[in-house]
């Protein structure tokens, strides 16, 4: 188990990746959609989530936590088609948890925090 701090990408305020003993934690993300749907926002997301995991050395079946944010749980049922379809080919899906929050920009319909392990 190493217990080097790692931090990848990101800006100044914040690292997109940090990995600390052989678990990898990524920043929140949200899409950049300014016109998508729900659907169509938690698909880029996942899709960051993916790519995210993927320069982080691991893959959507070692995560172990996501938390998600939706602007609306009204839209739920829909982000719900898009995580099912995420999580279809794993072992087991995450632990999960999913609430409504005020979001830091008005075309955010998703935010998702993700853990994993390497």
């Amino acid at each position: 188990m190493s217990s080097e701090l790692k931090k990848l990408g990101g800006s100044k305020r914040f690292s997109a990746i940090a990995i600390h003993n052989d678990v990898v934690h990524l920043a929140g993300q949200v899409s950049q959609l300014v016109e998508g749907d729900i659907t169509e926002q938690s698909k880029d997301v996942f899709a960051k989530v993916d790519s995210l995991l993927a320069e982080a050395g691991t893959t959507r079946e070692n995560v172990f936590s996501v938390q998600i944010w939706l602007a609306d749980m009204r839209e739920y049922d829909e982000m719900n088609n898009v995580w099912d379809a995420w999580v279809a080919d794993l072992n087991a899906a995450p632990t999960r948890v999913c609430v409504e929050a005020r979001m830091a920009k008005p075309h955010y319909k998703i935010e998702v925090l993700v853990l994993a392990a390497l």
